[in-house]
C-alpha cells in the first residue's frame, strides 16, 4: 500500500510514517525526519512523492564508480559495507563481503565521493544586509539555521564548520542537529566571533544611542582571554576572530588589522590550551600575516594575501580558506537583497583584488580547505564554489581534495570526515558523470547519506 507520502512501504515502517511525514507539503520543499534506532531504525525524506526508508544497521552501497580523493583514481565496480553509521569494508564488489541482513542500496551509474566539508558556514545567517538583518531576534536566526542546515546537507555538504553566530545560536543548532530534533550536516561551531570595539564582527549598524555592541567585542589581552575562555564555557567548539577589517561591516576597512599581534597571540594560546582551533576573517596583507605568525589554524578569505603572508602560512602550516563564488553572486544580486552602497563599493573593490591574490596564492603551494561564506548567498549553493576554485589555478581533484580531506585535516576529523576509507562516519555523496572532467557535477548531488542513513536519494533503491 502507499503512505502519505505516496510510497509503498511494509506495515511495520508504515505506522512509524503515518506519524512522522507530516510536512511533505511545505514551502520549504524537502523534509527529513530521523527516528531512534531501535527495532525499527527509520530515516525519511520526502522530495515530492521520494520516501526513503531505512530498516538496517547494515547496508551495503553498490556504485559503478568511486573517486578516491586521495589518489584521484575513479574505482570501478565498488562496495562499500556499512555498520552503526561507519565503513567497516570499501572495495572491490566482487571480493565484498556482504552481511545477509543488509540494506543494499544500488548505484549502478552513479560516481561516489566522500561527504562535502563546508569549513566556512553561517548556518544561522541569510543573506540580509544593512539593517534589515537587525529585524532579526536570536531565537529567530536559530529556527532560520534549522532550516538552512537542512539545504546544507541536501546539497551534499555532510559537515560543516560555522564560524560565527550571535548568541551561541549555532550552538543550539548543532545541539538540535545531534540529538536528532532538526535534520542537518555535522557541526563544528564558534559561537561569537572576537572583535575588536567598531571592528567587523562588531555591530556598528546603529547609533551610538543604542549602546549596540557585538557578543563577541573584547579589547586588550586580558579581555581576550576571558571572552576565549568564556565562549568554551557555552560550547564552542573552535574559536573565530576578526583580525581585519570587513566588507559586510560599516565604518571599518577590510585591508585595516584590528588585533595586535600580541592579542592575537594570547587568543590563540589559550584557544590552543583548552583543545579548540582559531580560524581568522582576514582580508588586509597585514593582519593575515600577524595571524599565521600568532598561529591560528585557517585565514579565511585571504583577500589581499601577499608573499610575505604566503611564507609565513607555509612556514606555519596555515590552511587558506578563501570564500570565492560570493563574489559572483553578491554582486549580481546587490539590489534584491539591497546591499547598502558602501558595502556595494567595497565589495567591488575588493572582490577583484581577492581573484588575483587568491590564484596567486594557489599557485604558491599554500595549504587549501573548502569554505563558502553561505549566508552571503543562499544556503544549499555552497558547491558551486567548486568552479571558481578551478578558474582560479586548482585541477578539479585539488579542489575537491579541498572540501573533504583537507577539510578534515583543517577540522582535526582526519580519518573520520572526508574519506570513504574503514573506519570513517559513512557520510556519502553521489552524482551523475565524473566530476573531475566536470567539477560542476557537484552542483546536482542526487544521493546523501550521513552516518549511513540515507538522506536524500534520487536513483530510487
Amino acid at each position: 500500500m502507499l503512505d502519505e507520502c505516496g510510497v509503498s512501504t511494509d506495515d511495520a515502517v508504515k505506522s512509524l510514517l503515518d506519524t512522522s511525514c507530516q510536512s511533505k507539503n511545505t514551502g520549504e520543499g524537502n523534509v527529513i525526519m530521523k527516528r531512534s534506532r531501535s527495532a525499527v531504525a527509520v530515516a525519511l525524506l520526502c522530495l515530492g512523492t521520494l520516501v526513503v526508508a531505512q530498516t538496517s544497521r547494515r547496508v551495503a552501497v553498490h556504485t559503478g564508480h568511486l573517486l578516491d580523493v586521495k589518489t584521484g583514481k575513479l574505482l570501478v565496480d565498488q562496495v562499500l559495507v556499512i555498520e552503526d553509521g561507519r565503513i567497516v569494508s570499501a572495495g572491490a564488489a566482487a571480493e565484498a563481503k556482504i552481511p545477509a541482513d543488509a540494506l543494499r542500496i544500488e548505484l549502478p551509474n552513479a560516481t561516489v565521493l566522500p561527504g562535502l566539508i563546508d569549513a566556512h558556514t553561517h548556518l544561522t545567517m541569510e543573506p540580509r544586509f544593512g539593517y534589515d538583518q537587525l529585524a532579526l531576534s536570536v531565537p529567530r536566526e536559530t529556527l532560520i539555521g534549522a532550516k538552512n542546515a537542512r539545504l546544507t546537507l541536501l546539497a551534499g555538504f555532510t559537515t560543516v564548520r560555522n564560524v560565527g553566530a550571535r548568541g551561541y545560536s549555532d550552538i543550539a543548532l548543532r545541539d538540535a542537529v545531534n540529538a536528532g530534533d532538526v535534520p542537518g550536516p555535522r557541526m563544528l561551531v564558534s559561537g561569537p566571533s572576537l572583535s575588536i570595539t567598531g571592528g567587523h564582527c562588531d555591530n556598528n549598524m546603529l547609533p551610538p544611542e543604542y549602546h549596540s555592541v557585538g557578543g563577541g567585542v573584547a579589547d586588550g589581552v586580558e579581555a581576550v582571554q576571558h571572552k576565549v575562555r568564556e565562549n568554551i564555557k557555552y560550547g564552542a567548539d573552535l574559536i573565530k576572530v576578526c583580525a581585519t577589517g570587513g566588507v559586510l561591516s560599516m565604518g571599518d576597512n577590510p585591508q585595516a588589522s584590528q588585533y595586535t599581534l600580541e592579542e592575537m597571540k594570547a587568543i590563540v594560546a589559550d584557544a590552543h590550551r583548552l583543545g579548540r582551533k582559531v580560524a581568522a576573517h582576514a582580508h588586509g596583507a597585514e593582519g593575515i600575516r600577524w595571524a599565521a605568525e600568532a598561529g591560528v589554524d585557517s585565514i579565511e578569505h585571504g583577500s589581499y594575501i601577499d608573499d610575505a603572508g604566503i611564507a609565513v602560512m607555509k612556514e606555519h602550516g596555515t590552511y587558506l580558506v578563501p570564500t570565492l563564488y560570493l563574489g559572483d553572486w553578491m554582486i549580481d544580486n546587490a539590489g534584491l537583497t539591497r546591499l547598502p552602497p558602501p558595502l556595494l563599493a567595497k565589495a567591488q573593490e575588493v572582490i577583484p583584488a581577492a581573484r588575483k591574490n587568491i590564484a596567486h596564492a594557489f599557485s604558491s603551494g599554500v595549504k587549501v580547505a573548502f569554505g563558502t561564506d553561505a549566508a552571503v548567498y543562499p544556503h544549499g549553493m555552497n558547491a558551486h564554489e567548486f568552479a571558481v576554485m578551478v578558474r582560479l589555478g586548482l585541477t578539479p581533484l585539488q579542489a575537491i581534495q579541498a572540501a573533504t580531506m583537507n577539510a578534515a585535516d583543517l577540522l582535526g576529523w582526519s580519518g573520520k570526515v572526508g574519506t570513504l576509507e574503514p573506519g570513517a562516519w559513512a557520510d556519502i555523496v553521489a552524482v551523475d558523470g565524473d566530476p573531475l572532467k566536470d567539477v560542476t557535477t557537484l552542483e546536482r548531488v542526487k544521493f546523501v547519506m550521513k552516518g549511513g542513513e540515507v538522506v536524500k536519494n534520487e536513483y530510487g533503491k
